[in-house]
């Protein structure tokens, strides 16, 4: 019986190739963990607004122009248009659904928005598009937790929360007065994320 190890018998160049071969099978749970590694950096930084830049900075607002939700009253025009958001004052566009559970966490922090002495003496008005939500629901959402909004379009395709680049609600938007957009802030207003938010409407009025 012959105890010489198989390799003895192999060329150079074959023991070369199934070297090389044993070194990329090593590699490929390597790979696999930058790969997963890689997939929650991005989706963290779909929850850090400084990480995921929109294209839409600096342009135009889409055109766009969304019906009222029906049996809500605002005290500004019934839906919401891109002309409304180029009518010479700073707006602010919040990107919400009933069904969002962070919009529900943000939603006190809106209210508190649209009491705010300065915005009101600026001008600034607070506007929400409802994304792909039911209607009666979300009537239900704002009637039980109160309305901050001047205006409200429903969006129910979702087609303009993807001319705004939506990657997910909620997210607000702050629109200069001739209609550009200044700042998209992705996820929920909160404590952490209101004073770059300030700063931003701040900014927009700005000449």
């Amino acid at each position: 019986m012959n105890d010489t190890p198989p390799s003895k018998f192999l060329s150079p160049d074959v023991a070369a190739t199934r070297h090389h071969l044993v070194r990329i099978v090593a590699a490929v749970p390597i790979l696999v963990f930058l790969g997963i590694a890689a997939l929650l950096a991005v989706r963290l930084g779909v929850d850090n607004p400084s990480l995921v830049p929109s294209a839409l900075i600096g342009r135009p607002v889409p055109q766009f122009a969304l019906s009222p939700l029906e049996g809500f009253a605002t005290h500004g025009p019934p839906g919401l248009s891109t002309a409304d958001l180029k009518a010479g004052h700073v707006t602010l566009v919040n990107v919400f659904a009933s069904w969002c559970v962070e919009c529900h966490n943000e939603h006190e922090a809106l209210m508190a928005l649209s009491r705010e002495p300065a915005l009101r003496q600026h001008g600034v008005k607070l506007t929400g598009i409802i994304y792909k939500d039911d209607p009666g629901r979300a009537r239900s959402y704002l009637n039980a937790k109160g309305n901050p909004f001047a205006q409200v379009g429903i969006d129910p395709s979702g087609r303009t929360g993807i001319d705004f680049g939506v990657y997910g609600v909620p997210e607000t938007y702050v629109v200069k007065g001739n209609g550009t957009i200044a700042y998209k802030l992705v996820g929920g207003i909160s404590d952490a994320t209101r004073p770059a938010l300030m700063a931003a409407i701040a900014s927009a009025q700005q000449p």
